[in-house]
């Protein structure tokens, strides 16, 4: 690991600083995840009383980044950041964020996550196969969009979840029906709730539209935009204000795109306890600071984009 990933968060930031950054609010928690279920379960409503190729076109798209925020919220979950309760935290991560869309347990992905900030950009980074092939060309991302939109990376991954959970080897084959039952059981029931809740209003198809489609398409491909423009083609892999970078995005980027400040990377990875509704200001502060011209910034997912495609 190189000197300068060994910086500290009081290289940036005063002591005074970083205890207002870490301040846990299970108000403002509780709110996010309100808001965010709000937004949904309102695109439904929506959809179903004016039922039109438009309407439901942009319900995909609204729902899509909103299945996002729900994983950017449970992001703060695996880092203990929605509340001081910890059981209480991993049970709303697991139940009310991951399960809808087929997760599970934030315990795993909390390992990983964990290994991604002690390794960022080094060869240790669970997550440096995502960037590591940037740049590409105009061409090799066009062809990742399509696959993203028209559902063939969602069908692999999906097809992948249910592939595993059956796959596990060791005692009979009722062992592994058992097993398989318990991590997608509990999905499948919540999914139907949402079938037929759809169903009750007489619009059982718009489940189909407006939850597993924008999950299997707009998630997938504004997905890849984020982690695109949280490391890909990186300044310095060795600097913690150049290996991650943030992106000033727009209001409509906010709301299609890159939902609940998961736009201020940088921002987390110099202090990974400060909670997503609080980044904002952890990157005024670094502005404020002075830190800026030192620091990845770009001004918008569009330029993400051109730097990521810049390959011959």
């Amino acid at each position: 690991m190189g000197a300068a990933l060994r910086q500290k968060p009081t290289d940036y930031f005063s002591r005074d600083q970083i205890r207002a950054l870490r301040k846990r609010s299970s108000w403002h928690a509780t709110w996010l995840l309100v808001h965010c279920w709000g937004v949904i379960v309102a695109t439904w409503a929506v959809c179903a009383l004016w039922t039109n190729p438009l309407v439901v076109a942009v319900g995909v798209v609204i729902v899509g980044a909103r299945q996002l925020g729900l994983t950017v919220l449970n992001h703060d979950g695996a880092h203990h950041l929605l509340y001081s309760n910890r059981g209480l935290n991993d049970w709303v991560s697991e139940w009310i964020l991951n399960r809808p869309l087929f997760g599970a347990s934030v315990y795993g992905y909390r390992k990983s996550h964990l290994e991604h900030h002690k390794h960022t950009q080094q060869q240790g980074d669970p997550d440096l196969v995502l960037s590591a092939p940037f740049p590409i060309t105009k061409e090799s991302f066009r062809r990742k969009v399509w696959r993203d939109l028209s559902g063939q990376t969602g069908w692999k991954q999906r097809k992948e979840i249910f592939v595993s959970a059956f796959r596990r080897t060791g005692g009979p084959i009722s062992n592994r029906f058992h097993r398989a039952a318990y991590r997608l059981g509990p999905n499948l029931l919540i999914n139907v709730g949402f079938l037929a809740g759809f169903a009750a209003c007489g619009v059982w198809y718009l489940y189909f539209f407006l939850w597993l489609l924008p999950s299997m398409t707009w998630l997938l491909f504004i997905s890849r935009l984020r982690n695109i423009g949280e490391h890909a083609c990186v300044v310095d892999n060795d600097d913690r204000l150049l290996n991650t970078r943030t992106t000033r995005a727009s209001w409509l980027e906010r709301v299609f795109i890159a939902p609940y400040w998961v736009n201020y990377h940088l921002e987390h990875h110099l202090l990974v306890s400060c909670p997503c509704y609080r980044l904002r200001r952890a990157h005024r502060i670094l502005m404020d600071g002075g830190h800026g011209p030192a620091m990845d910034l770009q001004p918008s997912y569009a330029q993400v984009i051109r730097l990521a495609t810049a390959a011959a």
